[in-house]
C-alpha cells in the first residue's frame, strides 16, 4: 500500500469518526421511534407510556410510541433489532423478548444478546395469577383442588406464545402437576378483556395491566410473584409463601437499541431515562401500577439480560418445553 493510499484511508476513517461525534453531540434532531412489542393496554404499554413522554422531554424530542404486538413480543423485538442503529429507534425489552421467547423458540429472527445494545432496566413488576369471579375457588388451595379434579377443563389466557405469562403458566403447571389449556393473545390487553368477559377463566399476567380489574372485583387474584406481599394487594400471598418458589420471580421492563448504536447516543438516552425515573410524580405513577423504578447502567442491564436468558434456557431444558 502506498503512502498516498494510507493517508487517504486514515483521512476517511477520521472523517467517519468525526461525523459520528457530531451526530452524537446534536442527537436527537427529530422524534425517536419507540417500539413497544405488545398491544395497547398491557403492562409493557402502560409502563412504556408513563416514561415515554418524560424521556422525550429530557431528550428534547418526542418518543413516538409504536405498538407492534404478536408472537409473545417477538415481532416488535425483531423490528427494533432490524432498525438503523442511529438512535432514532429504540425498543422496550421484557423478560418475554429477552428471556422466555428466545429460550423456548430458538428459531427466532433475532438474538437477544447479539442484536441489541442494552440501555437501562426501567422497572421491576410483580406477576399475578388471577381468575374470573365465576371460578369456584377463593384461594390457591381450592384452585389446585379444582384443577386436579378437572384436568384439562380450565384454560388460561396469556399475552402471547413464548412470553413470560405463557411460560409462567407452563411452569405453574409443571410445579403443581396440574393441567390447563393455554390460549395466547396479542398482548395482555386483549387477554384481560376475554377473562373479565368470562370467555377464559384464568389469567397469568404482569400485575400493572391487571391491578385495576382485580381491585374492582372483575378478577380475583390468587397469588403474586414478588419478594413480599404487595401494599396494593395485602391479602394476596406470594407464590413463595405457597411453596412455589420457582414461579415467584418478578418481571422487568427496560430499553434497548439496535446493535451498533453509538455509545454516546446510548449514554444520552440512559441519562434521560435515569432523570425521568428520579422524578417524584413518575415514581408515584409507576408505584400505583405496582412497578418499582430501577434505572441501572447499560452494563448492569446487559448482565440481567444474560442471566434471564440463561435461567429460562435451563428451565426449558429441564422441563422439556418446546414451542413451534
Amino acid at each position: 500500500m502506498t503512502l498516498t493510499q494510507r493517508v487517504f484511508i486514515a483521512t476517511a476513517s477520521l472523517a467517519v469518526l468525526l461525523a459520528g461525534q457530531v451526530q452524537a453531540q446534536s442527537y436527537p434532531t427529530k422524534p425517536v421511534r419507540f417500539i413497544i412489542p405488545f398491544a395497547p393496554g398491557g403492562t409493557t404499554d402502560i409502563v412504556g407510556r408513563i416514561v415515554a413522554d418524560r424521556i422525550g422531554r429530557q431528550l428534547g424530542q418526542s418518543l413516538v410510541v409504536e405498538n407492534r404486538g404478536g408472537g409473545g413480543g417477538s415481532i416488535g423485538a425483531e423490528m427494533a433489532a432490524r432498525a438503523a442503529p442511529d438512535g432514532y429507534t429504540i425498543g422496550m425489552a421484557t423478560v418475554s423478548t429477552m428471556g422466555t421467547n428466545p429460550a423456548a423458540t430458538p428459531k427466532l429472527a433475532y438474538d437477544p444478546l447479539r442484536d441489541f445494545v442494552p440501555i437501562t432496566n426501567l422497572v421491576g413488576v410483580p406477576n399475578v395469577l388471577a381468575v374470573h369471579p365465576s371460578v369456584p375457588a377463593q384461594n390457591m388451595a381450592e384452585f389446585l383442588k379444582l384443577l386436579k379434579a378437572n384436568p384439562g377443563k380450565y384454560a388460561y389466557a396469556s399475552s402471547g406464545t413464548g412470553g413470560i405469562a405463557h411460560m409462567l403458566g407452563e411452569l405453574f403447571k409443571l410445579t403443581t402437576g396440574t393441567s390447563l389449556v393455554h390460549i395466547p393473545y396479542r398482548g395482555s390487553g386483549p387477554a384481560i378483556n376475554d377473562v373479565i368477559a368470562g370467555q377464559v377463566p384464568v389469567l397469568f399476567d404482569n400485575l400493572p395491566s391487571s391491578l385495576g380489574h382485580i381491585e374492582s372485583g372483575r378478577m380475583r387474584a390468587l397469588a403474586v410473584s414478588s419478594p413480599k406481599r404487595l401494599h396494593a394487594l395485602p391479602d394476596v400471598p406470594t407464590f413463595a409463601e405457597l411453596g412455589m418458589k420457582e414461579v415467584n420471580d418478578p418481571a422487568w421492563y427496560g430499553l434497548v437499541a439496535p446493535a451498533g448504536t453509538p455509545a454516546d447516543i446510548i449514554e444520552k438516552i440512559h441519562a434521560a431515562s435515569v432523570r425521568t425515573l428520579a422524578q417524584p410524580d413518575v415514581i408515584e405513577r409507576l408505584r400505583q401500577q405496582g412497578a418499582e423504578p430501577i434505572g441501572n447502567t447499560p452494563e448492569e442491564f446487559g448482565q440481567q439480560i444474560r442471566a434471564e436468558l440463561a435461567k429460562w434456557q435451563r428451565v426449558v431444558k429441564e422441563q422439556n418445553i418446546h414451542l413451534d
